[in-house]
């Protein structure tokens, strides 16, 4: 599905990925952590063409795509739900939705699922995104990236912020496309009690090296203090 091999980016003169290797199965859903500042976001921009990667590969189903446009990610299956949502305050619920469809293959109606999924997101159509709290907010950003039908969906820390009856549904969600439809997912996640319900194996993030990972059931209190807690 994906293969990130000796992956490294730059800012400037600051490295920070240093020759990061992760490999993930189709129907996988894994948990990249870490402390803040240890490049989990960075590597998911560079995963999704938003930053350029100074040399390794990122292959995703066969195709060699480390140079390729974020744009083209997208269309060839790939969902991507930022940090902080990102969605257009000015425009409608609707009018965000379809800002997807444009990179989606065989259609440009929003798709029912993303109803089906977020019946909130239906019944508020037509207001503006920037009048939705932050749970219908990040409700909408997954609904966004779902227009595209992807086959891998990438969420960064989905539960940021958000009152926990939305992060039980957004849960829920992730574990219904996951298990039912058999979505790849690739999520950051700091909160461990959500990473373990939603999670199957995890990798961990220390200063832009990947340090450990596994199964999530091998995610032991050892290797917690020692790269998860503050």
């Amino acid at each position: 599905m994906l293969t990130i091999t000796d992956l490294n980016q730059y800012y400037g003169e600051s490295h920070t990925l240093w020759d990061v290797n992760l490999e993930l199965k189709a129907g996988s859903c894994t948990c990249l952590m870490g402390r803040n500042g240890m490049g989990k976001t960075t590597l998911l921009k560079t995963v999704m063409g938003l930053l350029p990667a100074r040399n390794g590969r990122i292959v995703f189903n066969g195709q060699d795509i480390t140079g390729k446009a974020a744009e083209l990610r997208a269309r060839i299956g790939i969902g991507y739900v930022p940090q902080g949502r990102m969605i257009f305050g000015q425009l409608t619920v609707e009018e965000n939705l379809q800002t997807g469809l444009s990179a989606r293959k065989g259609g440009k109606k929003i798709p029912q699922r993303v109803f089906d999924l977020f019946p909130v997101l239906k019944d508020m159509l037509h207001r503006r995104g920037g009048d939705l709290s932050g749970g219908q907010q990040q409700q909408l950003a997954i609904g966004r990236a779902l227009t595209l039908d992807p086959t891998l969906l990438i969420l960064d820390e989905p539960c940021e912020g958000i009152q926990p009856n939305i992060v039980q549904q957004i849960g829920d969600v992730i574990l219904k496309l996951n298990q039912e439809e058999n979505m790849t997912v690739l999520l950051v996640e700091q909160k461990l009690p959500f990473a373990r319900r939603v999670g199957q194996e995890f990798v961990i993030m220390d200063k832009g090296r990947s340090m450990a990972n596994g199964k999530m059931t091998d995610l032991t209190e050892t290797l917690i203090k020692q790269h998860l807690t503050v």
